[in-house]
């Protein structure tokens, strides 16, 4: 039974179609994966289906009374509740229930006979939805899904004013799954969870009976809780049966097929100018010509394919061989309290580190502490006179939004020519008009192409790297990995991504909340 029927969905960004026409059907109980390039229009597509943004034309019938959950990540939350309490408000529907229950209840003192019988069967019925929801027990089904997102440990009485993004981002998920709605939308939900809370929604998502749509980078993960994978491409919505690997197979056959059907398209298109443009000027022809027009109006023509371009990403290296470039001894990391207990390792000029632990425990803030972004708390630490880190930050921050790539990179290489800033963006993918937008209408993964553009021209012999990948799609991963490993000097990797740090790393750190 389907619960959403798209049809001819049509939208337009920034003078670009990301969907022409486009129909769906989602059926009810279906896990679906939602996959497409960079700046294909995911995260529009999912806001469009949460009623969030107003499609430019086409129909979307939701079934009556669809309940649709969205994960928000940007969403504010009362910084004066508890967790608990904010957990608990996932249930609030059962909350009015049992207020009207207990009105009943003391309204049955005054009655008899029928109004009383009436009474009687009424509350007997919300006493049957408290009971099937075993409402009076809800703690224990509230930490069941919380404890597997690891809300736990950060505590159940903390104040949310108090949290980090990445423990809020937890406590978000871990209400969305408690509402069970019909349909939820996920849009990277495991940005902000470590490997362990990632096993453990595969397991919740595997066992889920409702409907879902999830966007992520994670093609591990995706690839584990998608049945379903609905593709966004060449202005096109397409539905593919199976996980993400068997999609990959069925979609680079479409992909040639369609691009073989777009290039015969267009040599007819050409051709059809052509005629007309020779004779229309001619009273002898002028009627064929008008013949050739009116063909070539009706052609419906194809969206260009979409191009993932090309990226390749090189490092470059200030030689440098000691065995202390870094040395960390007892070192104290947070702000007003200590978040991981006393930090002590070594690095030599060709350690790979992998930075690992819960979201929202203090990776990013021991990569700040190490960098002097933020003072220490006691302890110390000292690198090499001679080292040289580069950095990437998690979030993608730009000193000014409105300014184009081509701006933010020669602001960063103010003596580049023209030629080489075009160079140096093309080589990351970022070609023509994506060089001139403005960084702020960029997509996540095009704005972490231009940051590592200008890393790509920062020597250094040692990479510090915050969560690279999250906004990457699968090509611009691919090509950063072979960028890492071909790299000679040090890396601190903090990644979610078992898969990408393997073959990388030769060395783990476990960060753990003191």
């Amino acid at each position: 039974m389907s619960i959403l029927e798209i049809k001819g969905l049509t939208h337009r960004y920034d003078d670009r179609d990301l969907f022409v026409k486009s129909d769906l059907v989602v059926n009810n109980g279906e896990h679906i994966g939602v996959v497409g390039l960079n700046g294909a229009g995911k995260s529009t597509f999912i806001n469009i289906v949460a009623g969030k943004l107003v499609q430019d034309d086409g129909e979307i019938k939701r079934a009556q009374n669809l309940r649709i959950g969205y994960l928000d990540q940007h969403a504010t939350l009362d910084k004066n509740l508890t967790v608990m309490e904010y957990l608990r408000g996932a249930f609030s529907y059962l909350d009015e229930i049992n207020v009207r229950l207990e009105g009943m209840y003391a309204e049955m003192a005054d009655k008899e006979g029928d109004e009383l019988d009436r009474l009687i069967t009424k509350s007997s019925r919300l006493q049957d939805i408290l009971n099937d929801a075993d409402y009076y027990d809800l703690e224990a089904q509230i930490k069941k899904v919380a404890n597997g997102l690891g809300v736990n440990k950060f505590g159940y009485e903390s104040i949310i004013g108090n949290l980090s993004g990445g423990e809020r981002a937890k406590l978000m998920l871990s209400k969305l799954l408690l509402e069970q709605h019909d349909l939820t939308l996920l849009d990277e939900p495991t940005n902000f969870l470590d490997t362990e809370h990632v096993d453990w929604l595969i397991k919740y998502l595997n066992g889920y009976n409702k409907t879902f749509l999830v966007i992520s980078h994670d093609t591990g993960f995706l690839n584990e809780v998608a049945k379903t994978i609905v593709s966004i491409e060449n202005g096109t919505i397409r539905k593919f049966s199976g996980n993400y690997e068997q999609y990959l197979v069925q979609r680079e056959i479409l992909a040639k097929q369609y691009e073989d059907d777009y290039n015969r398209q267009q040599a007819e298109i050409k051709k059809l100018q052509d005629y007309i443009d020779r004779n229309k000027a001619r009273a002898a022809t002028a009627g064929m010509a008008n013949s050739r027009k009116k063909m070539l109006d009706r052609i419906e023509v194809m969206a260009k394919p979409t191009i993932s371009h090309d990226c390749s990403f090189d490092f470059p290296y200030i030689e440098l061989n000691s065995k202390d470039l870094l040395i960390v001894n007892n070192l104290k990391v947070g702000y007003d309290r200590q978040l991981i207990p006393d930090i002590s390792f070594h690095m030599g000029s060709r350690t790979k580190l992998w930075v690992r632990g819960t979201n929202g425990v203090g990776k990013t803030t021991l990569v700040k502490t190490l960098l002097h972004k933020i003072p220490s708390l006691g302890g110390s630490f000292i690198f090499h006179v001679a080292a040289k880190p580069g950095y990437i930050e998690q979030d993608l921050n730009f000193s000014n939004p409105n300014a184009s790539a081509y701006n933010v990179y020669l602001d960063a290489f103010p003596r580049s020519s023209q030629k080489e800033v075009r160079a140096a963006l093309a080589k990351v993918g970022l070609l023509g008009d994506l060089a001139i937008k403005p960084v702020s209408t960029l997509s996540g993964g095009e704005m972490m192409r231009l940051k590592l553009a200008i890393m790509c021209n920062t020597p250094s012999n040692m990479l510090i790297l915050d969560e690279p990948t999250n906004h990457l799609d699968i090509k611009a991963k691919a090509a950063l990995k072979k960028a890492i490993a071909n790299y000679e000097g040090a890396l601190i990797l903090v990644t979610h991504e078992p898969d990408f740090a393997e073959g990388l790393c030769d060395e783990v750190f476990d960060a753990k909340s003191k």
